[in-house]
């Protein structure tokens, strides 16, 4: 994909010796993300939802209190218990029995998000999430287009599949 230019897009790239999770990755990319709110989508999923609504939830959390902004679907089948719960207000919570939803892996962040994450270790991203949950630092929105987690080589023969109808 080179620099991007091709796509009229910008890529930077974040070379990593060792892994360092998903929250310890971006902290080291945050030199070349800038100051504003960024869009954060996960190499392993595919969905339809339009990355130019980011430009919109980024422009909301810039002037609001809110640090992140998580994209959620219905719970698929190899993940039934969900991951958070949302509430009427945008806002996300803890999971509750039989009121959950599953982070699809597509997120928009402001950088102090990541504040406090050392960029040399790993780190998980759940952790500071759950976090900012509690302290009401977290909208989210129930997403009900197509959504696919392609963690597994099934899963990615099923998608291919269905992309190829």
């Amino acid at each position: 994909m080179g620099d991007g230019r091709r796509y009229g897009v910008k890529i930077a790239y974040s070379p990593e010796e060792a892994a360092l999770e998903t929250a310890g990755g971006i902290a080291r990319a945050l030199p070349l993300l800038g100051s504003e709110p960024f869009l954060v989508m996960n190499g392993d999923v595919w969905c339809d939802w339009d990355p130019a609504r980011a430009n919109d939830v980024a422009a909301t959390l810039h002037a609001g209190t809110l640090h992140a902004w998580l994209l959620l679907t219905d719970n698929p089948p190899h993940h039934p218990g969900g991951d958070f719960s949302l509430e009427a207000n945008g806002l996300l919570a803890e999971p509750r029995t039989g009121d959950t939803l599953t982070f699809t892996g597509i997120g928009i962040y402001r950088p102090q998000f990541f504040e406090g994450v050392d960029a040399r270790q790993p780190a998980r991203l759940a952790p500071l999430l759950h976090q900012a949950i509690r302290q009401g630092r977290i909208g989210g929105e129930h997403y009900n287009g197509r959504w696919v987690d392609v963690g597994t080589p099934q899963r990615l023969a099923e998608l291919d599949t269905l992309l190829s109808s």
